[in-house]
């Protein structure tokens, strides 16, 4: 990553490259919304698509066409990964943030195909507005979708039961779930974790299988499907429950196995816990391991310069010296 990319209030401009694409996200730190921001996870996402886009569940000619919602999509990137795949994606928010997120959906809509020779390589991407819920808001893009995605979209417990619901709302039986995570509060991740056992098989993405540069051991990716009993009643009709939990739970597997990912248990969750979360108030270690993006001499990385000097921006913004 570039020195110049820093996250600071005074960068209006992200540039982003991915499958191949050089992309241009605005965003505004200023804001007052969470949304108006680039986080670091929406990267690790798309990089992560990246990554297992050769082969296997992730690949072009498997996510042709494929119905994508992403939501809380911010400035946009972890909908253009898909897109970029052969994905019709439909990115939603809040209304506050809609019109940055289609600035930045129609620049590098038109920027990606003035560059591709081939316009059947790119889905589609779409903008609107949802907010977690809200009945109308979900009709109106039209459910169920075959994959469900969001990246940084929990950050305090009263946004996991309107979520959960929209989620749920927007699936069918065999919609494929995946959202990314930046533990922040210890708290608000365990509670997470808790409702989405409560109503999803759930699996944790192995680091092994991010980007080498784009991850950082607070940051988890997650592969889920719904369990039978949280699918709507009228979205079940003629449906054989057992013949669905087969088929989701095989198609579950197949899909963690292509991308080598461990099941979470209340074990691993444990484990993971001790090795992550705990640690949150100082540098982040795994157990037996070294970050990845840190250098061997020990200087900062410039993924790790771009997170501390956010956070460094963000703390110089918000307090006041006396």
């Amino acid at each position: 990553m570039e020195a110049d990319r820093l996250n600071s209030p005074s960068t209006s401009v992200i540039t982003f490259e991915v499958l191949g694409h050089q992309l241009q996200f605005s965003q505004d730190p200023n804001s007052k919304h969470l949304g108006t921001t680039v986080w670091d996870t929406s990267m690790v996402f798309a990089k992560f698509l990246e990554k297992n886009s050769r082969k296997g569940r992730f690949c072009p000619s498997k996510l042709k066409g494929k119905r994508v919602i992403e939501l809380g999509a911010g400035c946009g990137v972890a909908g253009f990964g898909m897109a970029l795949l052969g994905c019709d994606v439909v990115s939603t928010d809040q209304i506050e943030v809609v019109p940055l997120l289609r600035r930045n959906v129609e620049r590098n809509t038109s920027r990606i195909m003035q560059m591709i020779s081939n316009s059947d390589s790119f889905g589609s991407i779409q903008v609107a507005e949802l907010d977690w819920g809200n009945e109308d808001h979900i009709k109106v893009v039209a459910p169920p979708f075959d994959y469900i995605i969001g990246t940084d979209v929990v950050y305090a417990e009263h946004l996991l039961e309107p979520l959960l619901q929209t989620i749920i709302a927007l699936s069918g039986p065999k919609t494929t779930i995946m959202l990314g995570h930046e533990i922040r509060s210890t708290s608000v991740h365990e509670q997470m974790l808790q409702a989405w056992e409560n109503s999803f098989e759930v699996k944790v993405v192995p680091r092994a299988k991010m980007d080498s540069k784009y991850q950082h051991p607070s940051i988890q990716l997650y592969i889920m499907g719904l369990k039978p009993q949280a699918v709507p009643a009228e979205k079940a009709e003629n449906v054989v429950i057992k013949e669905n939990l087969d088929n989701r739970t095989q198609g579950i597997d197949r899909q963690v196995n292509e991308v080598e990912t461990s099941k979470t248990d209340s074990d691993k969750e444990e484990n993971r816990g001790s090795s992550s979360a705990d640690d949150l108030d100082g540098e982040i270690i795994e157990e037996n391991c070294l970050p990845l993006t840190r250098l061997p001499d020990g200087k900062l990385s410039e993924w790790d310069a771009r997170r501390y000097g956010s956070m460094a921006a963000r703390l110089l913004r918000d307090i006041k010296i006396n």
